[in-house]
């Protein structure tokens, strides 16, 4: 899983680089400088690209003495690079657009419409499908790197329709497009802004969704000798859990039978569904609830 995953960005990148080229060449050949800058901005997105490729790639190195809990904050550090690469493409967009608004320029020719289409298609499309695998894995690098091939896809479809509007209009509708394109940048700073938060986050250890505890207590529960979870705390490193669990077994149990508990639960629980790379279990004397 860890391998597909990192091919995943490089897919990206053939395809921003492709669709960088075309843009930029439909943009001098239809006389269209929003779909020029819109081609520049495609490069930056390679860049994104290969940050979160690499961030996965070093989140799967194993532990090692000098980090026993591995390098899983990695992935998180990616997708902040991803968050603020984000916010830095829409104020670029923004800056272009707004120059481009006061610049006097000839209305684009009718064929960057069949460019900008493809485009939106295209970007859209592979926008879903990282998306859906990063959300599927809780990479939240990859949902980031999601939502730059979105913004591309929003700021074509911007492009898109400015152009039509100035088409349709005429002479004195030449920067349609170019406010179109400031609609999009607002949309695109406020995702960057919403994934920013999301990453740090990660960075901060903060806890998984209460749902996603109740499956490790329901999970510990099960093991033969477990007779309550009390305390359980998890914290999410790149696209795995680390685990601290306090259970209860029988307060008249030895000491080697208490640790064979506890292998018990820590064994099953990291061959779980749950991505629990590991746990610490802490046992205790089981305590009846007074009635």
């Amino acid at each position: 899983m860890e391998r597909r995953l990192e091919s995943i960005p490089l897919i990206g990148v053939a395809v921003n680089a492709s669709l960088a080229a075309v843009k930029i060449l439909a943009g001098v050949f239809g006389n269209s400088y929003a779909l020029i800058a819109d081609g520049i901005e495609s490069t930056a997105d390679i860049v994104t690209s290969l940050v979160v490729w690499g961030g996965l790639r070093v989140a799967a190195t194993p532990a090692s003495e000098q980090h026993p809990y591995g390098y899983g904050k990695a992935e998180a550090l990616a997708g902040v690079v991803a968050s603020l690469s984000l916010l830095l493409a829409a104020g670029l967009i923004a800056y272009h657009s707004v120059r481009e608004i006061f610049t006097p320029h000839h209305l684009p020719h009718w064929s960057t419409l069949l460019v900008l289409l493809l485009v939106i298609v295209i970007k859209e499309s592979l926008a879903r499908w990282i998306g859906k695998v990063g959300e599927a894995e809780a990479s939240s690098a990859l949902v980031a790197d999601s939502w730059h091939h979105r913004s591309d896809a929003l700021t074509s479809a911007a492009a898109f329709i400015g152009i039509t509007v100035a088409l349709i209009g005429g002479k004195g509708w030449e920067a349609a497009d170019d406010w179109g394109a400031l609609v999009a940048c607002a949309v695109i700073a406020t995702t960057g802004v919403r994934l920013l938060h999301v990453t740090v986050r990660d960075l901060l250890d903060v806890a998984p969704p209460k749902s996603f505890e109740e499956e490790v207590r329901s999970a510990a529960a099960t093991v033969e000798g477990v007779l309550a979870v009390e305390k359980c705390r998890i914290r999410k490193s790149g696209l795995v859990y680390f685990v601290d669990l306090h259970i209860e077994v029988d307060g008249d149990a030895s000491v080697r039978k208490g640790h064979e508990i506890s292998g018990r639960v820590r064994s099953f629980l990291k061959n779980s569904s749950l991505k629990i790379a590991d746990v610490l279990v802490h046992v205790e004397p089981f305590e009846p609830q007074s009635t």
